[in-house]
C-alpha cells in the first residue's frame, strides 16, 4: 500500500501548494471584505478539497485541521459567527500550519507528527460565544414542518407542470453500518439513476463527512411510482427503513420562501461545485512542473519533424553532392535549431507571478509586526523568466522587501510629521530588457543615510575614519553589501539576524545577475536587479588566451577596443588606462588564469561591466560571437574561482565560461 501512496506524493504536494496559494490570496481579500460570500464559499471548497486529498493519502493531522476549518467557515457562511480580525488571524495560522505540513511532506515523504492541537483548540474556541444556532440547524430531518426557498418551490412547480412526481424520501441506515458516508454515496448514485435530487438534508458535504445520525432525507423528481422507489432503494444493503411521501400541494408543507434562503442556496452551489473541485484537483500542477500552452508544444513538434526531414536529406547526400548543396542543408539546419531553441525556451518560461504571489501575505504580517501601514503595489507579474531562475530569485526579493519595510519606511506618526502619507508604499515591478529581466523593489521611505552608513562601518571596523573621508555615495552603498553589515539600531525578528544584503548580492550573482541601488534621502530607495532570461543557453564572445579559448557572456560586455602597452599606468598597485576621459581598471586575464603572457605592443581589451562599474580584460585575440550551452563543472570543481561553468565547442574541446562578476 505504501508504494501505491508514494507514487502520488509529488502530485499531492504540487496540487496542495496550488490550493494553498489560492487560500492565501482569498484570506488576504477576505480580510478587506469580510461579508463576501463568494470568497467564503471558495475558501470552504479549498479546505474541503485539501481535507479529501490529505485523507486519501493518510495524512490525518492535515485532514483533522481542515475538518475543523470547514466547521468555522460553514458557521461564517451561515451567519452564525462573524469573520472578525481574530477569526481571520486564526485562519491565517491554519494556512501557515498547512503550508508547513505540505513542505514537510515534500521533503520527507511523510507527514510530520504535529497534530495542530493548539490551532484546533483556537478554532473550537471561536464557537464559545454561546451561539446555539448550530444545534438548532441539526434537528431531525423527519420534522413535519419543512422550510424551502424560492429555488425549491420553482423546481417543484416545474416538475408538476411536466407531469412528474415529486417525493420526499426519508432513509434510515442500519446502526450496524460501518461506513455511513460510503453507504449514502451508493444510495445517491442509485437514486440519481431514476430521479433528479433537488434537495438533501443534511447537505451533501455533511453526509460526506458523516455528520448525520444514520438518517437523511432527499427531495426528488421522477417519473416512477412510490412503490418502485422503495423497491430500488431496499435493494441496497444496510438500510433499515425507507419512507416515501408524495408532495401534491406545496402549501401543505408550510412553505416559507424567505427563510434560510442563503443557506439552501449555498448548499446547492456546493453540490454543483463538486465536479469543479475534482477537475481542479486533477489538473493543477506546480513545483517542479511547468504548464505549457498547447500551441507551444505544437510548434515544438513541428520543428522536431523538420529536424527529421533535414537529417534524412543529409543522409541521402552522397559524396558526389556539391559543396553548395551541403552548405544549403547546413543553413537550413541552422535555421531549424535556432527556432527549436526559441521554442524550447518558451516552453521553459513561467511568469514571475510564481514568485510575486507570496509577498502580499508577507507584507501584511510585517505591517502588523512593526505597527506600520504598508501598501504593496505589484506590476509586471506576467513577465516570463526561465523556470530555473524562478527558484533562485525568491529569497533575495523576500530580503529586499523586508529591508524596505523595516529600514526604509518610517512609522505612521513620523511620516505624518514629515508631511508624507500615513501609508508607506513598496512597489515591486518586473519588466523584460533585452536578454535580461529587471526587477525593481522601491519604497517611499527615508532613503539611505550615507553618514549613518559610514559611522556604522567605522564602528564595525569595516573601514577606518581616514578612509571614510573620501568615500563617495556609491562606495557608501557598496558598504551595505559587506558580510554581516547592518544599520539597524534595534535588533528585532525582522532585522539584526546577521543575514544582510551580502547574501542577496551573492545569490543574484550566482545566477549571473547584478544588483544596483538608487536612493534619495528622505524620499526612498530603489533596488534594481538584473537577471538573465535563462541559465541554459547564452550568447558569448569567444576569446583567445595563450593557447586556450575562453567564453565571456555577451550580456556583460560593453565594447571591445585595442590599446598600446605603454598606455597602462600603475596607481597604488592597480593598473589603469585613461579611456573615454575616465579611468578604466585593467585586468590581465592571463595572470588570473595562469596562462603565459604575450609580449605584443598592441593589446586587445574587452570592456566588461557590472552594474555601474567597468573593467578592461586583456586578451590575446578574438574568435567571435557564438551561442553556447552552459554545462556545470560538477561537484568537485564547483568552487573554481572566476568560472561560471564550461561549454563544449564545435571541435569537441572544452572552453571555460568566465564569471565576470567575480573579476571586480
Amino acid at each position: 500500500m505504501d508504494l501505491d501512496i508514494n507514487q502520488y506524493l509529488d502530485v499531492f504536494v504540487e496540487e496542495s501548494k496550488e490550493h494553498l496559494q489560492n487560500m492565501n490570496d482569498i484570506l488576504l481579500n477576505l480580510e478587506k471584505d469580510t461579508n463576501n460570500k463568494e470568497l467564503l464559499n471558495e475558501l470552504f471548497r479549498i479546505a474541503h478539497t485539501i481535507k479529501g486529498m490529505a485523507g486519501t493519502m493518510g495524512f490525518t493531522n492535515m485532514a483533522n485541521l481542515t475538518h475543523d476549518m470547514e466547521d468555522v467557515l460553514q458557521a461564517i457562511r451561515s451567519d452564525e459567527i462573524q469573520a472578525t480580525t481574530k477569526v481571520i488571524d486564526i485562519l491565517f495560522e491554519c494556512f501557515d500550519a498547512l503550508d508547513f505540513s505540505v513542505n514537510y511532506v515534500g521533503e520527507n515523504g511523510k507527514e510530520n507528527d504535529d497534530e495542530h492541537l493548539e490551532i484546533i483548540e483556537k478554532l473550537k474556541s471561536i464557537f464559545n460565544s454561546g451561539n446555539e444556532k448550530i444545534e438548532e440547524s441539526e434537528k431531525s430531518v423527519s420534522s413535519t414542518a419543512e422550510v424551502f426557498d424560492e429555488y425549491l418551490v420553482n423546481a417543484i412547480n416545474k416538475a408538476k407542470e411536466n407531469k412528474l412526481n415529486v417525493y420526499k424520501v426519508n432513509i434510515r441506515l442500519s446502526e450496524s453500518c460501518m461506513l455511513k458516508s460510503a453507504r449514502a454515496f451508493i444510495i445517491f448514485n442509485t437514486v440519481e439513476s431514476f430521479a433528479e435530487i433537488i434537495q438533501s438534508k443534511p447537505s451533501v458535504e455533511d453526509i460526506e463527512d458523516e455528520k448525520f445520525n444514520f438518517e437523511f432525507s432527499l427531495m426528488i423528481v421522477t417519473e416512477i411510482s412510490k412503490e418502485e422507489i422503495q423497491k430500488e432503494i431496499y435493494n441496497i444493503s444496510e438500510i433499515e427503513k425507507v419512507e416515501v411521501s408524495p408532495i401534491d400541494e406545496i402549501d401543505t408543507l408550510n412553505v416559507e420562501t424567505k427563510v434560510k434562503e442563503t443557506k439552501l442556496e449555498e448548499e446547492n452551489k456546493t453540490e454543483k461545485a463538486k465536479a469543479d473541485m475534482s477537475t481542479t484537483t486533477r489538473t493543477n500542477k506546480v513545483g517542479k512542473t511547468v504548464r505549457v500552452d498547447i500551441d507551444r508544444l505544437d510548434n515544438l513538434m513541428n520543428l522536431v519533424s523538420e529536424l527529421i526531414i533535414i537529417k534524412t536529406r543529409m543522409e541521402d547526400m552522397s559524396e558526389a553532392s556539391s559543396k553548395e548543396d551541403m552548405n544549403e542543408a547546413i543553413e537550413y539546419l541552422e535555421r531549424i535549431t535556432t527556432s527549436l531553441h526559441d521554442a524550447v525556451m518558451k516552453v521553459r518560461m513561467v511568469p514571475i507571478e510564481r514568485v510575486f504571489n507570496r509577498f502580499p501575505r508577507m507584507v501584511r504580517d510585517l505591517s502588523k509586526e512593526l505597527n506600520k501601514e504598508i501598501n504593496l503595489e505589484m506590476s509586471g507579474e506576467e513577465t516570463e523568466v526561465d523556470r530555473t531562475v524562478i527558484d533562485e530569485i525568491g529569497d533575495p526579493l523576500i530580503h529586499l522587501i523586508r529591508n524596505s519595510i523595516d529600514h526604509g519606511i518610517e512609522h505612521p506618526d513620523e511620516r505624518i510629521k514629515l508631511g508624507k502619507d500615513e501609508f508607506g508604499t513598496v512597489k515591486l515591478k518586473a519588466y523584460p530588457d533585452g536578454n535580461n529581466v529587471v526587477i525593481e523593489v522601491q519604497d517611499d521611505g527615508q532613503g539611505i543615510d550615507y553618514q549613518k552608513v559610514k559611522k556604522k562601518a567605522i564602528e564595525k571596523e569595516v573601514i577606518t575614519e581616514k578612509e571614510s573621508e573620501n568615500f563617495t555615495k556609491e562606495e557608501c552603498i557598496d558598504l551595505l553589501f559587506r558580510p554581516g553589515f547592518s544599520t539597524s539600531d534595534k535588533i528585532s525578528d525582522v532585522s539584526g539576524r546577521g543575514v544582510g544584503l551580502d547574501v542577496v548580492k551573492s545569490k543574484i550573482e550566482s545566477i549571473n545577475g547584478s544588483i544596483e541601488v538608487e536612493t534619495y534621502e528622505g524620499q526612498g530607495s530603489k533596488f534594481i536587479i538584473r537577471i538573465p532570461l535563462t541559465l541554459a543557453i547564452i550568447q558569448a564572445l569567444l576569446v583567445e588566451l595563450g593557447d586556450e579559448i575562453y567564453a565571456i557572456p555577451l550580456s556583460s560586455i560593453s565594447e571591445i577596443t585595442s590599446i598600446q602597452r605603454n598606455s597602462i599606468r600603475d596607481i597604488q598597485g592597480q593598473e589603469i588606462i585613461l579611456y573615454r576621459d575616465k579611468t578604466l581598471p585593467i585586468v590581465r586575464l592571463n595572470r588570473i588564469m595562469g596562462v603565459e603572457e604575450d609580449d605584443t605592443e598592441e593589446l586587445t581589451v574587452v570592456v566588461v561591466r557590472k552594474g555601474d562599474k567597468q573593467a578592461g580584460l586583456i586578451v590575446r585575440g578574438l574568435i567571435g560571437q557564438q551561442e553556447i550551452v552552459i554545462k556545470p563543472l560538477g561537484k568537485y570543481l564547483v568552487n573554481i574561482k572566476y568560472s561560471a561553468g564550461a561549454t563544449i565547442l564545435g571541435n569537441g574541446k572544452i572552453s571555460l565560461i568566465l564569471d565576470v562578476n567575480s573579476l571586480f
